[in-house]
């Protein structure tokens, strides 16, 4: 398996969000208090002071998607700093330095794992679909797996406005077994979150109990937004998260990343739902 590396840049961006979110919430409430008491109230400073990122050019995330019970809450910066790595000056994007690592609970992989895959085509024009790239990561948004595979069939058309994927890349690439292998241990018994995962699922010959899947396409609320339609994962990003993503070609990093966030956000109505239904 290869190494875990962290998240990039809106989940950094998400931390400096919702500690101001959470300072906002503070000073109200200690206004509500000296308004109730007529008694003067301490300052109180907010807790919330994580660091995250997911890849996604620096776009500011407006939601305050996560509780304060989150492992990643009451940690000092520099733990922080050195869980996730800072966020390399020289990179036009704002990602992260991806040669830093995570460690700690953040780095296990956990329950919940969310996976995206990226696709070229094979056969007459390109026009069915083999895996390309596959990427995996935890609750945290931390890279568990990424690789790039070395299709079976001979690729006739890489994609590579959409998928990001070159011959560079595949040039040294993993075989497709070994990759599927790592996978299938990956998933087993664990709650998988993506976006279409049917399609992911299909090039990776992989199969999953439907009741460990939560898929953001088939999520009713979701669909809801698109008038009952499949919605786009780059519309859920904006409309859920305020965040733009998928401008050039796709990083399956950074949609893992973001299924997950939004699993995140609405994961108790989510689960509640399930459970009604069984």
């Amino acid at each position: 398996m290869s190494s875990i590396t962290i998240p990039s840049s809106n989940w950094q961006k998400l931390k400096n969000k919702i500690a101001q979110e959470d300072a906002k919430k503070a000073k109200d409430k200690k206004r509500k208090r000296v308004e109730i008491t007529q008694k003067p109230v301490k300052s109180i400073k907010s807790s919330y002071q994580q660091t995250a990122s997911n890849g996604t050019n620096g776009k500011e995330i407006n939601k305050n998607l996560f509780k304060k019970d989150e492992i990643w809450f009451d940690v000092k910066e520099d733990d922080l700093d050195r869980a996730y790595g800072k966020v390399d000056s020289n990179s036009s994007n704002g990602s992260v330095n991806s040669e830093r690592l995570a460690h700690g609970n953040k780095a296990k992989i956990g329950k919940y794992i969310a996976i995206d895959c990226e696709m070229v085509g094979v056969g007459p024009g390109g026009e069915s679909s083999a895996l390309a790239r596959v990427t995996v990561v935890n609750y945290h948004g931390v890279v568990i797996l990424d690789k790039y595979v070395r299709p079976v069939e001979r690729v006739t058309d890489f994609r590579s406005e959409i998928s990001g994927i070159t011959p560079k890349l595949l040039a040294k690439s993993h075989e497709f077994k070994q990759v599927q292998r790592e996978v299938a241990d990956v998933i087993k018994d664990r709650i998988v979150i993506g976006h279409a995962l049917h399609h992911d699922f299909r090039v990776l010959l992989l199969d999953h109990p439907r009741k460990m899947m939560r898929d953001t396409s088939l999520y009713n609320p979701f669909r809801k937004l698109a008038k009952g339609k499949t919605p786009s994962l780059k519309r859920l990003a904006k409309e859920e998260l305020g965040i733009t993503i998928q401008e050039g070609c796709h990083s399956s990093v950074e949609d893992a990343q973001v299924c997950m966030m939004l699993y995140r956000k609405h994961r108790s109505q989510w689960e509640q739902l399930n459970h009604t239904r069984s």
